[in-house]
């Protein structure tokens, strides 16, 4: 089973590039963030058409998740437990929550689809917020792991933090910044401490995975590698290949992000073609 993770800014504007991706790297589960949009505005139908069902999770034209997989999803939830909520100018226990988590469960594998909070700028209360989120999801993350250890679990997503300084393409542009923060790099490495590990970069050790879309960053390889799958052990355990797809950065209208697969040997050879639709 092929599974991805792609800040797509904009699934709207990019849904052509998605669906044709997916179907051109034989992805079987994508978690999708940024989408900018609510559940019935989701281009659904192309989806649909190359065989993929939809689960979203939007409310404005800001944030949003969603999966998209042609294999059945179970255990949908929107949200995490305890996830803080966020309003600008406001303080208290009942802020809104954003839409920046949905979980689902594919052949009992257990994945999310996160995106962290970008924190702005030091000092800024989103930046708190960013801090707060990110600790209350390893609460619930130790819980999960402890209720079923033997359940593959991943993390995915834009994380919003680039936890080692290579990184990020120079790390004197970054000083004083948001992302390479040590409290930030903290929040990530607790993950690590309660039992998930990067399945990716043990496989690919370099690359980047976000270009700002500003001052020529791609072409010059100015990028930051802030997208990960953090993967529980016995999802780790059955992790055989991984790639940051970079190409998608290129062309017409990309994301100023790129995909992330991860393959993992669950023996879903037969079921998969079942599944699969007739595509010409």
């Amino acid at each position: 089973m092929r599974v991805a993770t792609w800040n797509v800014n904009s699934v709207r504007t990019r849904v052509g590039r998605i669906v044709d991706w997916l179907v051109r790297e034989d992805v079987d589960v994508l978690g999708m963030q940024e989408i900018k949009c609510k559940p019935e505005q989701f281009p659904t139908e192309a989806f649909e058409a190359a065989g993929y069902q939809v689960e979203a999770h939007g409310l404005n034209q800001w944030n949003g998740v969603a999966f998209a997989s042609r294999l059945p999803m179970e255990d949908v939830t929107r949200d995490f437990p305890g996830q803080p909520g966020f309003l600008k100018g406001h303080e208290g226990s009942d802020l809104p929550v954003e839409a920046r988590a949905i979980g689902v469960t594919v052949e009992g594998v257990r994945l999310w689809s996160l995106y962290v909070p970008n924190g702005r700028e030091l000092g800024d209360p989103h930046y708190t917020y960013k801090l707060d989120w990110l600790a209350e999801l390893a609460d619930r993350t130790s819980e999960w792991l402890a209720a079923s250890p033997e359940t593959p679990l991943a993390l995915m997503g834009d994380w919003n933090v680039a936890p080692l300084d290579q990184d990020v393409w120079d790390m004197r542009v970054f000083e004083g910044s948001t992302h390479v923060s040590e409290p930030e790099r903290a929040a990530f490495r607790a993950f690590e401490t309660i039992g998930l590990q990067d399945v990716v970069r043990p496989i690919v050790p370099d690359g980047y995975t976000y270009w700002d879309y500003k001052q020529l960053r791609f072409p010059r390889n100015e990028g930051m590698r802030i997208d990960f799958v953090l993967g529980s052990e016995a999802f780790a355990d059955v992790v055989t290949d991984a790639a940051i797809h970079r190409n998608e950065r290129k062309g017409d209208a990309p994301s100023d992000h790129v995909p992330v697969t991860v393959d993992l040997d669950l023996d879903l050879d037969t079921a998969l073609d079942d599944d699969r639709p007739m595509i010409f």
